[in-house]
């Protein structure tokens, strides 16, 4: 198998309508983690996943493993638990250019994952591991089950890949900040935004940001800039990239967890860098046009329609 990732998977809760939730009558749910977004969208890219991770024996949490495991994600190692249960958040269309999500995953199943879900064999099964800054904040136990995964990839010779994904809500800054410096340091690929340039160097050139992570260590990074591309600095390689096309945003919620698919995927493909990036801009360009965390990745049909000069419309009759 080529990708596996650990981390917390929940059940979404969405007002279908525009304002405070307060005045929310009807709600649309479905199912999202920046982890298993990635995944679900290395699926749609040819590129075989593993997640690790536990739910509450429930209902929502069974809804999860089946949904996950519908997608092609290899699940031997996501366990069902009775002692706490399945997180859920709230995403909230709080304006109709402003989107606010609420967490209710204190004591959830994943908070209390521990180091025996951890499966030497099963992890030397995989090429690359793909790590998020929101697992290490959820709790200190699934922090150290994090951290422990990570050792044993680099013992086996994984190539690890980061996204920093600050969640402020989560965690202390000062524990944030160490935690997600020491994992850094410990990393190939890693893929920020500004924002987490900001917090961990003070800095919000992303030239800057990439030279700090390569100097930490880092093979690659690459620098999300929104709508308007990515930075990308490996080796003697650098430059910008952005979508094919600007896109109609509906919900921005995941798009850089489709970014970050669409980069590993061509990645792996050995694409060049630039190629890779531009893949991944296009990928998480098309997440925002629908609804929802990972209906809209794409496939690999899809990115190529979007790149194409000569497209077509097909109308099914």
């Amino acid at each position: 198998m080529d990708v596996l990732s650990i981390g917390e998977t929940m059940i979404v809760f969405s007002p279908n309508e525009v304002g405070p939730m307060r005045y929310a009558r009807d709600f649309t749910s479905h199912i999202a983690g920046a982890e298993t977004n990635t995944l679900i969208g290395l699926q749609k890219l040819g590129i075989s996943t593993g997640w690790i991770s536990q739910l509450g024996n429930d209902e929502l949490g069974q809804r999860i493993l089946s949904f996950v495991r519908g997608e092609g994600i290899n699940v031997d190692f996501v366990k069902l638990t009775d002692d706490a249960n399945t997180g859920i958040f709230i995403k909230e269309k709080f304006r109709s250019n402003q989107t606010r999500v609420h967490y209710y995953r204190s004591g959830s199943a994943a908070s209390q994952m521990n180091e025996n879900l951890i499966n030497k064999d099963y992890v030397s099964q995989f090429k690359f591991l793909y790590l998020t800054g929101i697992t290490p904040a959820i709790s200190s136990s699934s922090k150290d089950t994090m951290l422990h995964l990570l050792k044993v990839s680099k013992q086996l010779g994984l190539k690890i890949i980061f996204d920093p994904n600050l969640r402020l809500k989560l965690w202390d800054e000062d524990e944030a900040k160490a935690t997600l410096l020491s994992i850094i340091k410990e990393c190939d690929i890693i893929l920020p935004g500004i924002s987490e340039g900001e917090f961990l160097f003070g800095l919000s050139d992303e030239r800057k940001i990439a030279q700090k992570m390569i100097d930490l260590g880092a093979e690659t990074v690459v620098v999300k800039l929104g709508e308007q591309g990515a930075y990308y600095h490996s080796g003697d390689q650098t430059g910008y990239e952005k979508a094919s096309q600007e896109v109609e945003v509906v919900d921005p919620v995941g798009a850089g967890d489709g970014f970050a698919a669409g980069f590993i995927a061509g990645y792996i493909e050995q694409m060049s860098i630039q190629d890779a990036v531009h893949q991944g801009c296009d990928a998480g360009a098309l997440v925002t046009t629908v609804k929802g965390d990972v209906e809209g990745l794409p496939t690999k049909e899809e990115l190529e329609n979007l790149n194409s000069k000569n497209k077509t419309d097909d109308v099914i009759r």
